[in-house]
C-alpha cells in the first residue's frame, strides 16, 4: 500500500511540474490534474477586439460616399420639414420665424381645400395603382411566354419608364389637344364623336384622362417587378399541377397567385405612395385644374408655399400630415395582406 500511495504521489508531482499547478485535493487521489489556461488572442481576445473595431471603422468609411448624400439630400430636408410644420416661417428676406406648437395643424383640420385635395389623391392613387397592377399583371404573364420577338416586346415595354414625367406629360397635352390631338380624331373617323372634345378642361373628363396618363407612366416598373417574380416560380409546381389536370385559369389562381402575394404586397403598396406623391405629371397636364378637380395633395402645398402665400410652414404641416395618413393607410393595407398569407 506504501509502494502505491508513492508512486501516485509521484506521478502527481510529475503531472504538476508538467502543466504548472494542480487542483486541490487531487494531488493524492490519484485524479488527472487540470491545467492552467492561458489567456487567448483569438477574435475573443484582445487582437479580436482591435480586429474587429478596425473592420467597422473601414465599413463606415467605405459607405460615407453613399451616407453623406443620403444625409444631406434626404434626411435633413425631413427633419427640416418636420420642423417647419411646427413654426410660423414664411417666404421673405429677414423675416423671422417663431415657434407654434400645433396652429397649422388646427388650421389644417378645418382646411376643405386640403381635404378635397386629400380625397383627389386618395382615389389618384387608389385608381392608378389597381389598372396598374391589373394590366401590368396581364402584360408580365405575356411576356413571361415563349413568343417570337419577345425581347423587342419587352424593350418597348420600359419605353414610358425611360421618359421622363415632364416630356410624357406634354405628350400626352399633345394627345388630348381639343383641336389636333390625336385622340379626337380617332374618334371622329371611327364615329364617336370626339369633336373638339376638351379632355383636359372639363371637369367631367379630366380625372379619367389623367388616370389613364398615371397608368401609362407607371405601369413598366409594376411589369417588370411582377416579370421577375413570375421568373422566380419554380417550373415543377406548374408541372405537378398540370399532371393533377388543373386549368390553366386554376394554375394561375392556385399557383401563380400564391407565389407572388409577397411581390404583390410590396409593388402596390410602393406604387400607392408613389402615385400619391405624383408632382410634375399632374402639374404639367393640369396645373391642378379645372376648377380644382384635379388638385393633389403635393399640389397644393406646392401652391402655398411657392405660388400664393409663400406660407412654407403651413405647406410643411401638409406635408408631414398626408406623411401620417399614408402610413397609417399602408400599415392597415399591409396587416390585411400578412393575414391573408399566414
Amino acid at each position: 500500500m506504501s509502494s502505491i500511495s508513492t508512486t501516485n504521489g509521484t506521478s502527481a508531482e510529475a503531472t504538476a511540474g508538467r502543466h504548472g499547478t494542480v487542483r486541490h485535493g487531487e494531488g493524492s487521489g490519484g485524479r488527472r490534474p487540470w491545467p492552467l489556461r492561458r489567456p487567448s488572442s483569438g477574435p475573443s481576445g484582445p487582437k479580436g477586439g482591435g480586429l474587429r473595431a478596425r473592420t467597422r471603422r473601414e465599413a463606415w468609411l467605405f459607405m460615407a460616399p453613399a451616407l453623406i448624400p443620403v444625409a444631406l439630400f434626404s434626411v435633413y430636408p425631413l427633419l427640416r420639414g418636420i420642423w417647419l410644420g411646427f413654426t410660423d416661417t414664411k417666404a421673405g428676406y429677414d423675416i423671422t420665424s417663431r415657434f407654434n406648437g400645433f396652429q397649422n395643424y388646427v388650421r389644417l383640420w378645418h382646411d376643405t381645400y386640403f381635404w378635397q385635395a386629400f380625397r383627389n389623391g386618395l382615389i389618384w392613387a387608389f385608381a392608378v395603382t389597381v389598372l396598374q397592377f391589373a394590366l401590368a399583371l396581364g402584360l408580365a404573364l405575356l411576356l413571361n411566354e415563349r413568343l417570337r420577338m419577345r425581347w423587342l416586346a419587352r424593350t418597348l415595354a420600359l419605353v414610358p419608364w425611360a421618359m421622363p414625367p415632364v416630356i410624357v406629360a406634354i405628350m400626352w397635352q399633345l394627345v388630348y389637344n381639343p383641336d389636333a390631338g390625336i385622340l379626337n380624331e380617332i374618334l371622329q373617323k371611327l364615329h364617336l364623336g370626339g369633336n373638339g372634345t376638351n379632355w383636359l378642361g372639363d371637369t367631367a373628363t379630366v380625372f379619367p384622362a389623367i388616370i389613364i396618363v398615371g397608368v401609362w407612366a407607371g405601369m413598366p416598373q409594376t411589369t417588370v417587378t411582377l416579370l421577375a417574380g413570375l421568373q422566380s416560380i419554380p417550373a415543377e409546381l406548374y408541372e405537378a399541377a398540370a399532371v393533377d389536370g388543373a386549368s390553366g385559369w386554376q394554375r394561375f389562381r392556385q399557383v401563380t397567385l400564391p407565389q407572388l402575394r409577397p411581390v404583390i404586397a410590396t409593388i402596390t403598396s410602393l406604387d400607392f405612395v408613389w402615385n400619391f406623391n405624383s408632382f410634375g405629371l399632374v402639374y404639367v397636364l393640369t396645373g391642378g385644374g379645372p376648377a380644382g378637380k384635379t388638385t393633389l395633395p403635393m399640389l397644393l402645398a406646392y401652391n402655398e408655399a411657392f405660388k400664393y402665400n409663400g406660407d412654407f410652414s403651413y405647406a410643411a404641416a401638409m406635408g408631414n400630415a398626408m406623411v401620417l395618413l399614408i402610413l397609417a393607410l399602408l400599415g392597415v393595407y399591409l396587416r390585411l395582406r400578412m393575414k391573408e398569407t399566414s
